[in-house]
């Protein structure tokens, strides 16, 4: 499946692709990912539903100019003008990392209404962030001057440290490839110092109004959101059923691929189901 179609917005240039038909589910990726994590589960899923990918402004295939904010706020209504370009009725949202925060912006105070929310390893609530993307925050720009070859060791470096499991040489080298060059160098340092955990206490105030159904997923091993927030997570949203997957890290789609296909297919399912019948 691949990202064969533009929409233009604010100036932002999104790739987006669609396969299948039913129901409609968009999937939401997280950083420093794309839409290449959830291309295999969007694939298979697309026998029984009409899937959506999308590549978040400065993200993956999507444009990544300088003057464009990559901040929650943006990224959510970007959603958000998606969902009306795509003339979708309540679709699944289907969100990984910060795409969490971002599906759950767009829906509670964008009005995307949705029928159900999965949240797999997600950026929702405070507190959040490394001590690497706080060292970036303090000095920014200072790492878009690196030569090329030592960001790319960081870079390297980073996305595998999201992963319980070695991740495979050319899913690895796909991942690094939108952040590589000077205008991917320059894009990936960009995002994390628009990273802004405001957005964050936001969502977290507005999550007793969340009346969809919840499914909230978490790898035990994930080393980068420990899994304590997902109960956390799980407390604040009325209904939320919490799963946590053995063996795997904060990329469980790279970990446990088949344990995720099957939580993905059993919710959606379940939730077509439910509203079928409602």
């Amino acid at each position: 499946m691949k990202l064969e179609h533009t929409h233009v917005w604010r100036g932002r240039e999104i790739a987006w692709g669609v396969a299948g038909s039913g129901p409609a589910v968009i999937f939401c990726h997280g950083t420093p990912f794309s839409s290449l994590v959830w291309r295999p589960f969007a694939e298979a899923l697309s026998q029984n539903f009409t899937v959506y990918l999308w590549d978040m402004p400065g993200f993956g295939l999507s444009s990544k100019k300088a003057e464009h904010s990559v901040d929650f706020g943006s990224q959510a209504a970007a959603l958000a003008n998606l969902v009306e370009h795509w003339q979708l009725e309540r679709p699944h949202l289907v969100a990984h990392d910060i795409g969490g925060a971002v599906a759950l912006r767009a829906h509670l105070v964008e009005g995307v209404e949705i029928a159900s929310l999965l949240l797999l390893d997600v950026v929702a609530i405070p507190p959040s962030g490394s001590p690497f993307f706080k060292f970036v925050q303090e000095h920014p720009g200072l790492l878009g001057q690196l030569p090329a070859y030592i960001h790319s060791a960081i870079l390297r470096a980073y996305i595998e440290n999201a992963s319980h499991r070695p991740i495979a040489g050319e899913l690895l080298r796909q991942l690094m490839e939108p952040w590589l060059g000077d205008e991917g160098q320059q894009a990936f340092y960009r995002q994390i110092a628009d990273y802004d955990e405001q957005y964050l206490r936001e969502n977290e105030a507005r999550m007793e109004s969340l009346r969809v159904p919840v499914r909230i997923i978490w790898g035990e091993e994930d080393g980068w959101i420990p899994r304590e927030r997902g109960y956390r997570l799980e407390s604040l949203v009325s209904g939320a059923e919490l799963l946590t997957i053995p063996g795997a890290g904060h990329l469980a789609q790279v970990d446990a691929p088949i344990a995720v296909m099957s939580e993905l297919q059993t919710w959606l399912h379940r939730q077509t189901a439910r509203r079928i019948q409602s």
